[in-house]
């Protein structure tokens, strides 16, 4: 069995579902409260992959999933046990439930079938919250991981996934963190040890056989 051959196997439409993380306005848009992440998920070309994959998961009959990260206006329920979670408290930008920064990004498209699962504590969007259970109703066995950020909530997605027994894809090109440099390190000595590394287009292909 070919590379090529595997990969399709693992990404069959009816037992996948394509997970976007964080890709919301507040996050990568142009009123990013973490602008340079926000450039180097658009300036690398992750952003528009990350749409392309979820154009072509609506057309081949694939879940789709949105995590977004989000906060009350009175923060309850917040973490500030670490030093991200204080940082994030002081930006200009808060992801507050409702409002804009929560929406999810252009380009990516949502349609009426996407699920977008909420969350209002810890790192990864799979950590208490509805998302394991909701995969597992949708008879998910192959979990495709995109979005940002390549530092924290990619990882963590990941990690918790393969705990949880769900195969992984993460497409290379279709995620990013800050520096621009260091998503690629990540992939090669992290995420490569436990989860199926391809391109976009890879992806693409499987989908549109």
């Amino acid at each position: 069995m070919t590379g090529n051959d595997r990969l399709a196997g693992q990404l069959d439409p009816a037992t996948t579902v394509l997970l976007t993380v964080e890709c919301q306005r507040g996050v990568v848009g142009e009123e990013s409260a973490l602008p340079e992440l926000a450039g180097a998920a658009r300036s690398s070309g992750a952003l528009d992959r990350i749409a392309a994959l979820v154009d072509a998961a609506h057309a081949a009959g694939v879940q789709v999933v949105h995590a977004v990260a989000e906060r009350r206006p009175d923060g309850r329920g917040a973490n500030s046990n670490a030093r991200l979670f204080r940082a994030a408290g002081r930006l200009p930008v808060q992801q507050l439930t409702g409002t804009r920064a929560v929406e999810v990004a252009d380009p990516i498209a949502v349609a009426e079938a996407d699920l977008v699962v909420r969350r209002l504590h810890g790192l990864s969007p799979m950590a208490g919250t509805d998302l394991d259970p909701l995969l597992r109703n949708l008879g998910c066995r192959t979990l495709v991981v995109t979005g940002v950020s390549a530092n924290v909530a990619i990882p963590n997605t990941v990690f918790d996934a393969v705990n949880l027994g769900y195969t992984v894809v993460v497409p290379s090109d279709a995620i990013a963190g800050v520096p621009a440099d260091y998503a690629p390190q990540v992939l090669r000595h992290s995420l490569a040890l436990v989860a199926t590394v391809a391109t976009t287009e890879e992806v693409l292909g499987c989908w549109k056989a």
